[in-house]
This record gives C-alpha cells, sequence and structure tokens, in this order.
C-alpha cells in the first residue's frame, strides 16, 4: 500500500531541527564531567567513572542486535550490523569493548573486575537495562532514534582527549584510543542513523515518538552520571 503522506508532518528540515534542540540535556554539561574536564576528578572517581561505564559500552552491542532484529529493511539491518561488530570487535581482542577495557586498565582497574561489574552501582545499571529494553520493545526507528545522541558526540569526545591529556598526564594517550578511534566514526554513523531517522519517520506520531526517544537517551545517560557522581570519593 503506497504511503499516505501525513499533513501534518514535520518537513525534513523542521523535524532535524527538533532533534538538535535536545543537545542542551546531553550529559556533556552534567557536572561530573564538567569536573572532568577541569581536571578535578580523583583517581578513584575516574576508575568508577570507567568501570560502571563498562556497563553501558558491553550493551551497546547488544541494543543494536535488538534494533536488528526489529528491521524489516534490508539495507537498514546492513547498515546497522556494522556497528555491532564496531563495538564487539571483527575478531576477540579488537573492537570498542576492548578499548575501553585498555582505558580501565590505564585507569588501574584489571579486567576481570571490570567484566563482572562488581563496581557497577544500581543506578547505572537500571539506566542501561532500560536504554536495551527500549532497543528491544520499541519500533526499530525509534529504537535507531534513540541513539542519535550521536549527533552530540564528536565535539565531547575530541574536548575529553585533549583536557584528559593535560589534567591526567599519567594518563597514557594510546589507553584513550576509544575516544581517538571514535570520533571518526561517530560523525559517519550519526549521519546515517539521522538519515535513516528522517526518511522513516515520515508521520507526526513517529517524529513525535523519536524526539522523544532522543530525551529518553538523554536521560539514560544524565542518569548515569547522577549514579556514578554519588560513589565514594
Amino acid at each position: 500500500m503506497p504511503h499516505t503522506p501525513d499533513s501534518r508532518a514535520l518537513s525534513r528540515e523542521e523535524f532535524l531541527e527538533r532533534l538538535r534542540a535536545l543537545s542542551a540535556r546531553y550529559w556533556s554539561s552534567h557536572p561530573f564531567h564538567q569536573r572532568m574536564h577541569a581536571g578535578d576528578l580523583s583517581r578513584a572517581e575516574l576508575r568508577a567513572w570507567a568501570a560502571n561505564r563498562w556497563c553501558y559500552q558491553d550493551a551497546l552491542p547488544r541494543k543494536d542486535a535488538a534494533i536488528i532484529a526489529n528491521c524489516p529493511v534490508p539495507e537498514v539491518r546492513r547498515l546497522w550490523l556494522e556497528r555491532v561488530v564496531y563495538h564487539d570487535g571483527a575478531v576477540s581482542g579488537e573492537g570498542g569493548r576492548e578499548d575501553w577495557l585498555r582505558l580501565c586498565a590505564a585507569l588501574g582497574l584489571s579486567r576481570a573486575e571490570v567484566v563482572d561489574e562488581r563496581h557497577v552501582v544500581p543506578g547505572v545499571r537500571f539506566a542501561v537495562d532500560a536504554y536495551v529494553t527500549f532497543a528491544r520493545t520499541r519500533p526499530w526507528e525509534i529504537g535507531v532514534a534513540s541513539g542519535l545522541t550521536e549527533m552530540f558526540a564528536g565535539h565531547l569526545m575530541r574536548r575529553r582527549v585533549t583536557d584528559v591529556l593535560a589534567h591526567y598526564p599519567w594518563i597514557d594517550r594510546a589507553a584513550l584510543a576509544y575516544f581517538t578511534t571514535r570520533v571518526e566514526a561517530v560523525r559517519d554513523e550519526g549521519k546515517v542513523a539521522v538519515d535513516i531517522v528522517l526518511t522513516h519517520c515520515r508521520t507526526r506520531e513517529q517524529q513525535d515518538e523519536a524526539i522523544a526517544a532522543l530525551s529518553f537517551k538523554c536521560d539514560v545517560l544524565w542518569s548515569m552520571l547522577d549514579a556514578i557522581s554519588a560513589c565514594p570519593r
């Protein structure tokens, strides 16, 4: 059945503007990140941040696999599969998850204590589980929309490398590979995701759901940092 245009739908430009307007809610402005970039975090706080964020990093390929499972469009599935491979690695010992574990090691955490998530606090676990559940249970295009925080991530990653090297010189630059390699990947993936959402969310209802999904993701990230901030210093 041919698609019937929704007279209430936003134009692509209006829709994109509404999505971009959520940048103010991205976790770059959270007080914990502000303290990180100012060089005010202790080693214990950096370790708590890295160990807890592992829970999120480890969940990303499962979140993306859930979107693939819900998606009936082969072209989108092929594109989205690249994200799973990026995080899990094409072979053992590679990928975003491994890069994060190397950062954790540089901060003084053993692989075992990170992978078994003994340091993950309940608030972080709850937020990450909510994000994966969202991707599993919502329409695939809305799951894609929830990840559009990528639009805001590139600048933060570039700034993080600069500020961490300036304020925490005991951290080896090689340990920041997750951020140095991820900047370009986020830029390219972000463009793909934005185009998918703008193309497939064509009714006003879908567009409103997509905007709400991105808002939800901002809440997930903010909640994670709230919980990490409460860890003992």
